[in-house]
């Protein structure tokens, strides 16, 4: 196996974020429910983004927030995701880019616009989004560079971007090159209700081509079809190399197929201002973290330190550099 050029290329959804605050009344008007993820269509997305209020617009998209978030912490990145070639396109391309990612996707030159994520953020920090996938479904094998994958250490693949069948073919195309070069595949499952939409696939998925699983608790539990965390905990144990668990303010569980378990207390926050990409960068800084060879406390340690960053402000781009803060807790 040849040296890995790149420490992980991440393959998700390419989506700018419009960002609001909001009261929970005007959830409970739009029949929204907190914390969760919707798919939403061209005229949903029209009269949600009209009820909403005065929106910050950035690039987002779950796993370009993790590539984000890696080379933050200095890490080589690279990413694949869909774009049109508008203006959101436009503005995407230039940010995950100048975050120092490596992005040659060719943009759609017809059909759905870019793919933009209302995000209405209640008093309390929690999130609930609402998405429209726009160019994003798009996306297929076709757009799958083998050279950035079999160059990277792992290979990270976002749950959200499993919708459409031909983004599934993308997804076990780029495993299947990454195990054929000697490299890991990496998920996240992303939300409950997507769980509850592919339950069999994604349990096909962990069990055949996922060396690296991020999940939190209701996620991982929705999987497993159970209430009970430690039951989930027993069964993912022995379906994947690596499983790193989230618990919000619990923390979070790291557990191998060889037994060993790490539990990691969530790092202290002044407070809590926007859980938006919590997970996002919990899998940033464990990534960092497993492609240095660190054991696995100190990534679910960095973990929890990039996690803690994004949380403390509205955003799920790092504000401050995170490989400074890796450096002053002794994580670098």
């Amino acid at each position: 196996m040849t040296a890995a050029a790149l420490d992980v290329v991440g393959i998700g959804n390419a989506i700018v974020d419009v960002i609001s605050q909001a009261e929970d009344s005007l959830l409970e008007t739009e029949g929204l429910v907190k914390g969760t993820m919707a798919l939403i269509d061209t005229e949903r997305a029209e009269a949600l983004y009209g009820a909403m209020g005065p929106g910050l617009e950035m690039s987002g998209g779950s796993a370009a927030n993790t590539i984000a978030g890696l080379a933050s912490l200095g890490g080589m990145g690279a990413y694949i995701g869909k774009v049109r070639n508008d203006l959101l396109g436009e503005v995407f391309s230039h940010d995950i880019r100048a975050s120092g990612v490596r992005f040659t996707t060719a943009p759609a030159r017809d059909g759905k616009p870019t793919a933009r994520c209302l995000i209405l953020v209640t008093p309390d920090g929690q999130r609930t989004m609402n998405t429209f996938l726009g160019a994003c479904v798009d996306l297929g094998p076709g757009d799958i560079d083998p050279e950035f994958i079999a160059s990277a250490q792992v290979t990270y693949l976002e749950g959200y971007l499993f919708d459409p069948p031909q983004a599934k073919e993308a997804f076990r195309k780029a495993a299947l090159i990454a195990h054929e070069a000697g490299r890991r595949v990496s998920l996240s499952l992303s939300d409950p209700f997507c769980v509850d939409r592919h339950r069999a696939e994604f349990r096909e998925l962990v069990e055949s081509h996922v060396d690296v699983l991020f999940a939190n608790e209701a996620e991982l539990c929705s999987l497993y079809e159970t209430h009970d965390f430690d039951a989930a905990l027993a069964q993912v144990r022995g379906h994947c190399e690596i499983a790193a668990l989230t618990r919000g303010e619990k923390g979070s569980v790291v557990v191998a197929a060889n037994g060993d378990t790490h539990r990691i207390p969530a790092e202290a926050v002044t407070r809590v201002t926007d859980t938006t990409g919590a997970g996002d960068l919990y899998a940033s800084g464990f990534l960092y973290g497993l492609t240095r060879g660190r054991d696995l406390g100190a990534c679910g340690r960095l973990g929890s330190l990039c996690a803690a960053e994004i949380i403390s402000h509205f955003g799920a781009r790092p504000e401050r550099p995170l490989k400074d803060l890796a450096a002053q807790a002794g994580l670098a």
